[in-house]
């Protein structure tokens, strides 16, 4: 089962916003994301936006993508 929850760390401890729905005693297993993973999505994507859709070494064009990799027939 995963469940998603909210936390603040303060004094080396995780503080939860609200109770798991878990039996008392359950292991359970934690990925900590810190600060807002949005703004870094954001951030990535707007790299991305900047690149150039062609090459200037090669010519290559990004809208050649599905003819490159799949077949010339489509």
């Amino acid at each position: 089962m995963v469940t998603k929850v909210h936390a603040i760390y303060r004094n080396g401890a995780l503080f939860l916003e609200r109770p798991l729905s878990v039996p008392e005693g359950s292991e359970v297993e934690l990925t900590v994301e810190s600060g807002n993973s949005s703004a870094t999505l954001a951030a990535a994507l707007d790299k991305i936006a900047a690149l150039p859709m062609r090459s200037a070494k090669d010519g290559f064009s990004g809208a050649e993508h599905d003819r490159v990799l799949y077949s010339a027939d489509l």
